[in-house]
């Protein structure tokens, strides 16, 4: 892979994580005043956050050795 395509993912999965959080933030909003129904959808939420996270952090690692 070249280095410019491992900057746009790089920069692909911290867009991707914003707008994972921004979902989790909803989701708590919704849990709170009771409106929601499914509770799954945090628990898949923090799980693909922490998914990308250790994407991020295996090719920095890589990068780095």
């Amino acid at each position: 892979m070249s280095p410019k395509n491992k900057k746009s993912s790089l920069q692909a999965n911290y867009s991707e994580i914003n707008s994972l959080r921004k979902k989790l933030l909803n989701f708590r909003f919704q849990k709170s005043s009771g409106q929601l129904e499914k509770t799954d959808g945090i628990k898949k939420t923090r799980k693909k956050i922490a998914q990308l996270l250790t994407q991020i952090n295996k090719k920095q690692e890589s990068k780095n050795a």
